[in-house]
C-alpha cells in the first residue's frame, strides 16, 4: 500500500496515533510522524524558504559545491548532500521534494519527481513555457502527487503594498457590487514594486567557469552558450532562456490573486497586449504596459516602472472602484458587505494536504492558470505584437512564431 493511499483513507482518524514504520512497512509514514523534505537548489531561495513547520529537512541538492555546503548548513542534524537532483528525488527518505531552482528547470524536476512518488513545493514561476504547465499537470494527476506553488497571497498575508489580504477583495468581487466586467490594474501605484529592472546584459563576454560550479548541469535544457557570471544565480531572470525578467520572477505573485478574485482559475485571457522597446534576441529588457483581456471583457493591466496614473483604481467596475487599503466609492458598500457570505474555505497549509491527499488551494492546476498569464505576456514580449489565444486548446491563434514559444525545445539529453 502506497504512503499517500494511505494517508487519504487513515489520515484524518490516525492524526494521533503513533504507527511505528515497521507496520506501516518500508517509506511508510504514519499521520503522527513529521514529514521530510529535500530542497533541490540552495541559493537564496532554497536558504530562505526552508523553514516550514511540521517538516524536517533530510536532503539538499545544488550543482554549486559553494551553495551546497551552505545548504547543508541549513540544518545541525547529518542530512543527504546531492549533486544530482534525481539522486535526491529517488531518496527513499524524503516526502516532499522542494523545486527552488531557476525556472528552466521546474518542469522536468516537478515531472520526475511526481513519478518518483513524491509531494511537489514548487517555487514560482510554476514553469518557464506553457507547454512545460501542460505536462507537469499531467505528471500530477497521473501519478496522485499533491503540488503546492510558492504564492501565498491568494489565502494569506496581506496582499504585498495593497493594505489588505485578498479575501475580502475575493467577497466584494463575487457580491456583484462592482458590476462586471471587471478592470484589475496592477502597478506601484497601487501598492506593488515590480522588480522590474530585473533585465540582462547584452553582449556578454566569455568568463571561465568557476570551479565550484557544474556551468552544463546548471543549463541543463536550456541552450549552450558561454558562462558568464550574470547569466547565474540571482541574475539569471535577465535572460530568456532561464526566466522571464521581472515578469517572470514576479509576475504569478502578483496575477495569480487577480484570477482567484476575478473567479477565472479555470480559464486564460483571449488576448494580450504589449507596449514596450524592441527585445533583444538573449538579454530580457524593460516594458511599459501588458494587458490581458478575458472573452467576458474582463482586464488586468500591468504597468510596468514608474508608468501609470497614480489615481487609478486597483479594481474598476461599471458600479464602483476599490483603491489601496480597501477603500471602495460604493455608499455604505462596507454594511451591505456584510450581507454576503464568506469566500469558500480552502486547504492553506500543505502539509495537510500531504497528509489528507486533498488539494492545496494554489495547486498544479490553478498555479498553470496564472503561470500561462506570465508567459503569454513573455511571448508577447519577446515578440513584440499583440497574441490571441485559444484557453481550451491552449494555443495562440494563427501566429507560429507565438505557439513554438509554447514547447521549446530542449538541449540533449533532457527532455520533460
Amino acid at each position: 500500500m502506497k504512503r499517500r493511499d494511505f494517508l487519504k483513507t487513515a489520515g484524518g482518524a490516525l492524526a494521533l496515533t503513533i504507527i511505528p514504520r515497521s507496520v506501516l512497512g518500508k517509506g511508510m509514514i504514519a499521520p503522527s510522524d513529521q514529514l521530510t523534505k529535500g530542497i533541490i537548489g540552495t541559493g537564496g531561495m532554497g536558504r530562505g524558504h526552508v523553514r516550514y513547520a511540521g517538516t524536517r529537512l533530510v536532503a539538499v541538492c545544488d550543482v554549486d559545491t559553494r551553495h551546497l555546503e551552505l545548504g547543508k548548513k541549513l540544518t545541525t542534524d547529518t542530512i543527504a548532500a546531492y549533486h544530482d537532483f534525481r539522486d535526491l528525488i529517488h531518496d527513499a527518505n524524503v516526502d516532499i521534494v522542494h523545486i527552488a531552482t531557476p525556472p528552466h528547470w521546474h518542469g522536468i524536476m516537478s515531472v520526475e519527481a511526481a513519478k518518483a512518488g513524491k509531494d511537489i513545493w514548487c517555487e514560482k514561476p510554476m514553469t518557464r513555457t506553457i507547454g512545460e504547465g501542460k505536462r507537469v499537470m499531467e505528471a500530477v494527476k497521473q501519478y496522485g502527487s499533491k503540488f503546492r506553488l510558492n504564492t501565498w497571497f491568494r489565502f494569506s498575508d496581506t496582499f504585498y503594498g495593497l493594505g489588505t489580504p485578498v479575501k475580502p477583495l475575493k467577497k466584494l468581487v463575487k457580491s456583484g457590487m462592482l458590476g462586471w466586467p471587471l478592470k484589475v490594474t496592477i502597478s506601484k501605484h497601487t501598492g506593488f514594486d515590480w522588480k522590474f529592472y530585473w533585465v540582462g546584459k547584452e553582449d556578454l563576454a566569455p568568463e571561465p567557469v568557476p570551479r565550484e560550479l557544474d556551468y552544463d548541469m546548471w543549463l541543463g535544457p536550456a541552450p549552450w552558450r558561454p558562462y558568464n557570471a550574470h547569466r547565474t544565480h540571482q541574475t539569471f531572470r535577465g535572460y530568456w532562456d532561464y526566466d522571464g525578467g521581472g515578469l517572470g520572477d514576479m509576475g504569478q505573485h502578483y496575477i495569480d490573486p487577480v484570477q482567484y478574485l476575478l473567479g477565472k482559475d479555470n480559464t486564460s485571457p483571449v488576448r494580450v497586449e504589449i507596449d514596450a522597446p524592441q527585445q533583444h534576441s538573449d538579454a530580457i529588457g524593460t516594458w511599459r504596459s501588458i494587458t490581458y483581456t478575458y472573452d467576458d471583457g474582463c482586464q488586468i493591466v500591468l504597468w510596468g516602472g514608474d508608468f501609470g496614473d497614480p489615481d487609478t483604481p486597483y479594481i474598476s467596475g461599471p458600479n464602483g472602484n476599490v483603491y489601496q487599503n480597501f477603500v471602495c466609492d460604493i455608499p455604505d458598500w462596507q454594511n451591505k458587505l456584510a450581507e454576503y457570505p464568506e469566500p469558500e474555505e480552502q486547504v492553506t497549509d500543505f502539509l495537510e494536504s500531504v497528509r489528507t491527499r486533498k488539494d492545496f488551494a494554489l495547486n498544479e492546476q490553478n498555479g498553470f492558470r496564472s503561470a500561462t498569464i506570465v508567459n503569454m505576456g513573455v511571448a508577447a514580449l519577446r515578440l513584440g505584437r499583440t497574441l490571441n489565444f485559444d484557453p481550451v486548446k491552449l494555443e495562440f491563434i494563427g501566429d507560429d512564431a507565438a505557439n513554438r514559444l509554447i514547447d521549446q525545445p530542449m538541449r540533449e539529453p533532457w527532455k520533460i
